[in-house]
């Protein structure tokens, strides 16, 4: 995410003022400055962060300790009275499971901060580029770290949920599709996959599910390009091939491929793929997931459940859920400036049948 500050005449006078040399002078306008670029960095996570897609924020008072109601978001019906979530504990940390009655969850939350400085000198010459930059690398620090929290919960609930009805084994909510091109066949099966974690329990009662089905499928930039190519790939009047007429085709190419199919949206990132971040952390250690040699994961979202959950502390003074501060760790003689921030928040999944996962090597 790019930032780049106004060449306005106030904007430059503060800036200026805050490589004085003078601290009666330079304190005042690092201070005005932190205190105005709080809420910047905050709306550039809320529009960057991909997770900020599916997590629903619930905000509390710094200093409390944030909890969620249980009972008001499982059915009771009898069925419910013991659920499993997924949550960190520590930034970083590897997620676990806790099995919980229906009652209230006491949920863990952790900061997530990070500093920046530069020379004084490029405040005194009124470089904005440098200090945009600051600004921006500030922010892409935190933008990194809520990023990799958020799906490592997401990830860890997807390997150990246990959503297919009957049985109940883990990891039996991700489907083994093996090697082949990802297209209309595979999205068929995650909706039929999605549709059964959520219609019955183990003991195959029907419940009055709340989903709404496959909403939402993350993926890699290779298994985007499989669905674009069903646009341009010839009809062939053969079972072994996906019959696409050339109605859809032709919509598809003029959309540019698709971004949405069955009415489910397709999301890549590049995080996911073979190699990449979010496949390597999904078959680690820390999720536990199960991929072959050259495989990659492919994950369903429900978002219609509003089972991911971000509790976020909001300043008492600033009414913001990230601060600013100037940094006073610097003295006089050094000749820099420079600031610090963060935000404190959690992660945690409250029902993993919101999620369903595809195994593929393409």
């Amino acid at each position: 995410m790019k930032l780049k500050l106004k060449n306005t005449p106030e904007q430059v006078e503060l800036i200026k003022a805050m490589g004085s040399k003078n601290p009666e002078v330079s304190r005042p306008a690092t201070e005005a400055f932190a205190a105005f670029i709080g809420p910047v960095v905050q709306q550039v996570l809320q529009q960057a962060n991909t997770a900020a897609y599916l997590y629903t924020d619930v905000e509390y008072d710094e200093d409390d300790n944030p909890s969620y109601p249980l009972d008001l978001f499982y059915e009771q019906n009898g069925k419910d009275n013991y659920v499993t979530i997924w949550s960190q504990h520590m930034a970083g940390g590897i997620p676990s499971s806790q099995i919980a009655g229906n009652a209230e969850l006491k949920i863990s939350t952790y900061k997530l901060d990070s500093a920046v400085s530069f020379l004084k000198k490029y405040a005194r010459k009124s470089r904005l580029d440098v200090v945009s930059k600051a600004v921006e690398r500030m922010s892409n620090e935190i933008l990194v770290k809520q990023d990799r929290n958020a799906w490592a919960v997401i990830l860890k609930g997807l390997a150990e949920g246990k959503g297919k009805f009957g049985t109940g084994s883990a990891g039996s909510q991700v489907i083994n599709a093996g090697n082949t091109t990802f297209g209309l066949a595979q999205i068929n099966q995650m909706i039929t996959k999605m549709k059964r974690i959520n219609a019955s329990y183990a003991d195959g009662t029907p419940t009055t599910s709340y989903s709404k089905g496959l909403t939402d499928i993350f993926c890699s930039a290779e298994v985007v390009e499989d669905i674009r190519a069903i646009s341009y790939n010839a009809f062939k009047d053969d079972a072994a091939f996906e019959q696409v007429g050339d109605g859809i085709k032709d919509e598809m190419y003029r959309a540019g491929g698709a971004k949405s199919l069955f009415g489910i949206n397709i999301i890549d990132l590049y995080e996911f793929g073979d190699g990449q971040k979010y496949n390597t952390l999904y078959s680690s250690s820390v999720c536990g997931g199960t991929l072959a040699a050259n495989q990659e994961i492919v994950v369903g979202v429900d978002r219609s459940t509003e089972a991911f959950v971000r509790p976020v502390a909001r300043n008492s003074e600033t009414g913001g859920t990230f601060t600013a501060l100037p940094d006073d760790q610097f003295v006089t003689r050094q000749d820099k400036t420079g600031f610090y921030g963060g935000v404190e928040e959690g992660r945690v999944l409250l029902d993993a049948r919101a999620l369903v996962g595809l195994r593929i090597q393409l």
